[in-house]
């Protein structure tokens, strides 16, 4: 479990760094304002959500495989639908690619990036610690 999170992490890490500096560097003066505030949004999340998968990690030893999988799954899959969509928005100046009737994926990664934070919830509250015994 833990080598694919920290795959993950270490890809989106990667990737946050590399499209923040694109932004930064490159973006700035060519999009609006509105679009340069929307891309700093996706990339917020992704390194946000980059660094709990980093940190989720390491908590193998302190919370059920499911639960891992689960969270696992709901940031990834957040991750790519809030943070993506919200890329390609804020490129349709560029691009002229507009995302129409599929913005509706934003607020479907939104969900699923909290519903990782629900599932992480749970899983602190169903756990019990194991003292060694003596």
């Amino acid at each position: 479990m833990t080598k694919k999170f920290l795959i993950t992490t270490g890809i989106m890490g990667a990737l946050s760094v590399v499209l923040g500096a694109f932004g930064v560097h490159i973006l700035i003066g060519i999009i609006s304002e509105k679009h340069m505030s929307t891309y700093n949004t996706a990339n917020e999340y992704l390194m946000f959500h980059t660094l709990a998968l980093l940190g989720i990690s390491f908590m193998n030893r302190y919370i059920s495989r499911s639960y891992l999988n689960t969270i696992y799954y709901f940031f990834v899959i957040g991750i790519i639908l809030f943070s993506g969509s919200l890329f390609l928005i804020s490129l349709k100046e560029l691009t002229g690619f507009g995302m129409g009737s599929l913005g509706i994926i934003t607020p479907i990664g939104g969900i699923l990036l909290f519903a990782g934070w629900i599932t992480l919830i749970f899983a602190g509250a169903s756990y019990k610690h194991n003292k060694g015994s003596k």
